[in-house]
Parts: structure tokens; C-alpha cells; sequence
């Protein structure tokens, strides 16, 4: 696949800094502005995120014991791949970098590894590295969905949409219909203005999987920006309790509002 600018397409740039894009398969606040794809992330289905504080306080212990067990064998793939995935998940981004990192130095064809590498790096901001680095990490003799999705999200960051949703394809290939991929290739669509195709796609997500809230957050997004804010607010707070589910229409409108003043001036 050719490359191309990383510099972004005018879409992309009136949209990218409006979508407060925070985490590819990382850690995720409750609001409208997780609307990235996972990067071979768990999806995340309504409920589970309700509980996400109580259980990063219960998980406490075991980042105690991932982080002894880590010094105790710093050079052991699987201990490094847990302990980074741990860090990832309570936010400690640049430290999970800087653990895989070591641990990829050590073991620079073990392809686990580098796949989390690559997402470590993703989650910190370093795209381009992580396209990189996950690239390593992908064999086309056995290649993987995840990691090519991985790698699209990884492009439309740089603004490479184009190059992007050929990594989704290929992706879709392998495992068609696939929620994640189809919610990065709709993202990936918005991203280039492309909002009618946006919401086809993430319309075929939200059909696979109703209950992933990213996907449907995404879905509310596109049609929110197509001024259809009745649609987008029915959606987001599907149900979710009162208060939550105010909430989700607070951060819905925020978005839609800096989209709109970027795009006014």
C-alpha cells in the first residue's frame, strides 16, 4: 500500500480536534467523545461501563501483583504483554510504552508483543510508530482482522483515510460484518465529510451489535452532524438510567457545538 501526507484532509482537520478522540482500545471515559474504534480492544456493551470505577478499585491488587511479578522477570513476553495491557486499562499510557518497549527489545520477532506495542503506542499518540510497529506484528501468510483494523485507525489518525479503509477492507475480508471494523470504517468516512456512507456503515454495526456503546455513540455522532439531533439523542441515551443518559446528551451537544464554531470561522 502507498504512502501518502500524514497531513489530514480539510475534513479531517475541521473534525478531528471536535471529536476529542482519546483512546484506540484503551481507557474511555463515560461520554459522546469515546467515539474511536478499539484497537483490538474489548467492545464495551451498556451496563459494563457503569461499573468501570468500582472495577478499576477492585483491580488494584492485581496491578500490585502484575507490577511484582513484572520485576521479579522483566524480560518475560507474556508477563510484559499482561502488565502493559493493566497499564493501558488504568490510563498509565506512557508507562505501558515504555514497559512493552523494553520487553519488544528483548524479543524483537515475538509478534504478540509487538502487537501490544503497537497498541501502546497508538493509545500514547504515536501513530505513525504504532502503524509501524503493528505492521511487524501482521503476517499476510496469517494475517489477523484485529491488527488490520488496528492499522486503519492507526492511518486515519495521520489523516491517510483513503489508506485507511483499504486496512478495513482487508479486515472485513476475514470477518465480515464485524462491528469494531465497520465502526472504524464509518469513523473513517466521517472523518473525509463523508457522513451519508458514515452512517450506512455504522448503521450495518449498530445492526450486528446494539449494545456496544461505542458503536452506538459513534452512529448518534454522524447523525447529530447532519442535524438530526432528535435521532442522535434517542439513540445515546437507550436505556441508561436518568442521569447517565442526561449525560450522554450534555457531551452529544458539546461535540456537535465545537464542530459547528470550527466550522463557522
Amino acid at each position: 500500500m502507498s504512502k501518502r501526507s500524514s497531513l489530514a484532509s480539510p475534513p479531517a482537520r475541521l473534525l478531528l480536534p471536535a471529536l476529542i478522540v482519546v483512546a484506540l482500545g484503551g481507557c474511555q471515559t463515560t461520554g459522546i467523545e469515546d467515539v474511536t474504534g478499539a484497537l483490538g480492544g474489548k467492545t464495551e456493551t451498556a451496563g459494563k461501563a457503569d461499573a468501570k470505577s468500582e472495577a478499576r478499585a477492585e483491580a488494584r491488587p492485581d496491578m500490585d501483583a502484575l507490577r511484582e511479578r513484572y520485576r521479579a522477570k522483566p524480560s518475560d513476553p507474556a508477563i510484559a504483554i499482561e502488565y502493559g495491557k493493566a497499564l493501558r486499562a488504568s490510563g498509565q499510557r506512557a508507562q505501558a510504552v515504555a514497559v512493552l518497549e523494553q520487553a519488544v527489545l528483548a524479543h524483537p520477532s515475538n509478534k504478540a508483543l509487538l502487537a501490544g506495542y503497537g497498541r501502546a503506542l497508538a493509545d500514547n499518540g504515536n501513530f505513525q510508530q504504532a502503524f509501524d510497529v503493528l505492521g511487524r506484528a501482521h503476517s499476510p501468510e496469517d494475517p489477523d482482522w484485529r491488527i488490520l483494523s488496528a492499522q486503519g485507525a492507526a492511518l486515519d489518525q495521520l489523516g491517510r483515510n483513503e489508506e485507511a479503509q483499504q486496512y478495513y477492507a482487508s479486515a472485513l475480508k476475514i470477518v465480515p460484518d464485524e462491528p469494531q471494523v465497520l465502526s472504524n470504517l464509518g469513523l473513517s468516512y466521517m472523518l473525509q465529510n463523508n457522513l451519508s456512507k458514515a452512517e450506512q456503515v455504522l448503521g450495518r454495526a449498530y445492526q450486528r451489535n446494539q449494545n456496544d456503546v461505542r458503536v452506538r455513540a459513534n452512529l448518534a455522532l454522524v447523525l447529530g452532524l447532519q442535524g438530526r439531533e432528535a435521532e442522535a439523542e434517542i439513540l445515546v441515551k437507550a436505556d441508561l438510567p436518568p442521569d447517565q443518559a442526561a449525560a450522554k446528551v450534555t457531551a452529544l451537544r458539546q461535540v456537535l457545538a465545537k464542530k459547528q464554531q470550527r466550522a463557522d470561522k
